[in-house]
């Protein structure tokens, strides 16, 4: 038997094995004509597989360098877009550079960290308290959905002020209450209805008139 296990593996599995007979099969035709006029064939049969694909820009680019990669670069035709090179597949992707610094208050998570050395050394007085109000029942909000619990206003300026360094004094700042925060958590109900027999009151009438 004839197992997919002890066949050679497939470049692009997406494509089948046949169409990849296809191709290794114009690797040995001898002449230059032929060879382009047979990768011409195999570029149609692939975007005919994949025909949502076609609104795609640079469809046509897409299956060339599909079919370099799938001759293993060996392919010697007149390409009419530049082949990717092997190196390109061989170089591994740029190391993502991911922020490790850490959160003391996670439940509040980073933004509001930013926004509270942003406040700090904001200019306007009135704008800098507008803001510090902002941030403060954004907090709240923050910590009621995280801890499902009451939770005091100056537990809120508090966490404030160790996060600004003491840089920002909340007084006289009144926040949302928590039983406001927990209403608009709260998902809407469905519309009951009132009159569920009036959809019958035609059907009822009609009877009445038999």
């Amino acid at each position: 038997m004839d197992y997919n296990s002890s066949r050679s593996k497939l470049a692009l599995p997406e494509y089948g094995r046949n169409l990849q007979n296809m191709v290794n099969h114009i690797m040995t035709i001898e002449d230059r004509n032929e060879r382009n006029r047979a990768a011409r064939t195999i570029i149609d049969i692939m975007g005919m597989m994949y025909p949502y694909l076609r609104d795609i820009n640079d469809f046509k680019h897409k299956l060339w360098d599909h079919l370099a990669i799938m001759t293993n670069f060996q392919l010697d035709i007149d390409y009419p877009y530049t082949p990717p090179s092997p190196e390109f597949f061989n170089t591994p992707p740029l190391r993502i550079p991911y922020d490790n610094n850490k959160i003391k208050y996670r439940h509040y998570g980073k933004t509001i960290e930013t926004l509270i050395e942003k406040a700090s050394v904001y200019e306007d007085e009135k704008e800098r308290d507008l803001l510090i109000k902002l941030i403060a029942n954004h907090m709240k909000k923050s910590y009621v959905m995280w801890n499902k619990d009451s939770v005091t206003d100056d537990k809120i300026l508090a966490d404030i002020e160790e996060m600004s360094k003491g840089k920002i004094k909340c007084n006289d700042i009144t926040l949302t209450e928590t039983k406001d925060i927990l209403f608009r958590n709260q998902k809407k109900p469905m519309p009951v209805n009132n009159n569920p027999g009036r959809k019958f009151q035609k059907n009822d009438n009609r009877k009445k008139q038999q």
